[in-house]
């Protein structure tokens, strides 16, 4: 393997020997994101957290241009625009001053051993000592319920005695599920939620399920992270899709059959897979009208 250390660069305005909470978001993204929890959280703590770049990766040795082009745009009879992929660590401040640290970008395509190989240098040479991340999986549950989650950690005492509805099961990897791996192995604390979407949400931003994350990531580290600007927009995208549902009926017997098995699941009156449908009263989100998901669509442009 090549050096670790060539995979990024430091910034050397930066002041490197103040831990801070000694806390490290990671986002860079998931075999599944469900409900793009990973772009609004990030969005929304570099908006609210004064953002400073403590280091950036060379995505040139590791992301795959021809698998995920990179969007261009073609102005009248010139190129103006490029839209780069990026992999970058910054320092943010919580409300009470408290610093931490948010690894974000493109997954990467290539070079994952070497990747994590670098990562775990930084989280030494940073002082981390414990390192978060979320992402969404799409599982049959309505949007009408409390968004539910799946913890997993390094050491079962950061996440206590929470329920997970999975057995043992084969996944496709994510480069955020490795470096959890290898932390572990390397004596590191390392932990992440899995937020439960619903399955017809899932490509779309599903601002409960971002709000639920950040909430996650405050419960664990102790972290004063704002969260008004998460509210306002969960608050508006409910409203929003519950008038869609009321003008429905399709829609309305989807979520209706959803909610009935998962008040039944909490009951423990049978224990369905809510990973996904399982009657065939749930159709699946390729089943749901086109209408409802064109308005998903369309209210997720209007949230960018």
């Amino acid at each position: 393997m090549q050096n670790p250390s060539d995979l990024y660069r430091l910034e050397t305005h930066v002041d490197l020997t103040d831990p801070g909470s000694g806390v490290l978001v990671v986002a860079l993204g998931a075999f599944i994101d469900a409900g793009q929890i990973q772009r609004a959280l990030t969005q929304h703590l570099v908006e609210t957290g004064e953002a400073e770049v403590v280091a950036t990766f060379d995505v040139d040795q590791l992301f795959d241009y021809r698998g995920r082009r990179p969007a261009m745009v073609f102005d009248v009879n010139r190129w103006a625009e490029y839209e780069a992929p990026s992999i970058i660590l910054q320092r943010l401040t919580d409300r009470d001053g408290h610093t931490y640290l948010l690894l974000s970008g493109a997954e990467p395509d290539f070079q994952w051993e070497r990747m994590v190989a670098a990562i775990r240098e930084l989280v030494v040479a940073l002082g981390v000592t414990l390192v978060v991340s979320v992402h969404g999986v799409p599982m049959a549950v309505p949007h009408t319920r409390p968004v539910g989650m799946t913890a997993h950690a390094t050491d079962p005492a950061l996440i206590g005695d929470t329920h997970s509805p999975f057995g043992r099961v084969q996944v496709p990897g994510s480069i955020g599920a490795l470096l959890e791996l290898r932390l572990g192995e390397a004596g590191h604390r390392a932990a992440g939620f899995a937020l439960h979407i619903p399955h017809y949400l899932a490509a779309s931003e599903f601002a409960d399920g971002a709000l639920a994350a950040l909430n996650a990531i405050v419960d664990l580290t102790g972290l004063h992270l704002p969260n008004d600007g998460l509210v306002e927009t969960a608050e508006a995208n409910r409203r929003a899709i519950a008038a869609e549902v009321e003008g429905n009926e399709e829609v309305q017997a989807v979520v209706a059959a959803l909610e009935q098995q998962y008040d039944a699941f909490l009951e423990g009156q049978h224990h369905p897979n809510l990973w996904a449908p399982e009657s065939s009263r749930i159709p699946s989100a390729d089943q749901l009208a086109a209408e409802f998901e064109n308005f998903l669509r369309t209210v997720t442009d209007d949230d960018e």
